[in-house]
């Protein structure tokens, strides 16, 4: 007798996906970050596509060997993870929870005008930039000029 099995909905991997938390920066999930782009079956095999948010990215490798251990730990037997790089990751990808998150973290998000808007701490608007490279090469170094506190900005890519 052939045992029926059922495939995890495309809705229950995103749910798990969302679950897994950017390597770097460990608030926010790789969902949030806006890099899962694509999940879908393909026959028996799960096919989860990731954009880097840059093409020498230092963490791929791990946020690779994460997505593939936490849908492995949900009984996924058959996965294939697949690099897309065009169109090239964007922070317009990151969502609105994402932004949250990363803010309440003190890591101000990314905004059009190319600066933070305000301090992730306090909220003041007098800022300076200390440095264009952060913690991590997607982040800059800044300062609040009022709490005298310093903090990354997450760049506009």
């Amino acid at each position: 007798m052939s045992q029926v099995t059922t495939q995890p909905s495309i809705d229950q991997i995103w749910e798990w996906l969302d679950a897994v938390p950017d390597p770097e920066i460990p608030v926010i999930s790789l969902v949030d970050l806006g890099i899962i782009r694509d999940v879908a079956w393909e026959g028996e095999t799960l096919v989860v596509t990731v954009t880097p948010t840059y093409s020498g990215c230092p963490a791929t490798s791990v946020i690779n060997m994460d997505i593939e251990t936490a849908l492995r730990g949900h009984g996924i037997k058959d996965l294939k993870l697949k690099t897309q790089i065009s169109p090239a990751w964007t922070t317009d990808w990151l969502s609105a929870k994402g932004r949250t998150k990363l803010e309440g973290f003190g890591i101000a998000p990314p905004q059009p005008a190319g600066g933070p808007e305000k301090c992730p701490h306090c909220g003041s608007k007098n800022l300076t930039k200390v440095s264009q490279f952060g913690s991590t090469p997607c982040k800059a170094h800044w300062r609040c000029q009022d709490c005298l506190e310093p903090f990354d900005y997450f760049k506009c890519i």
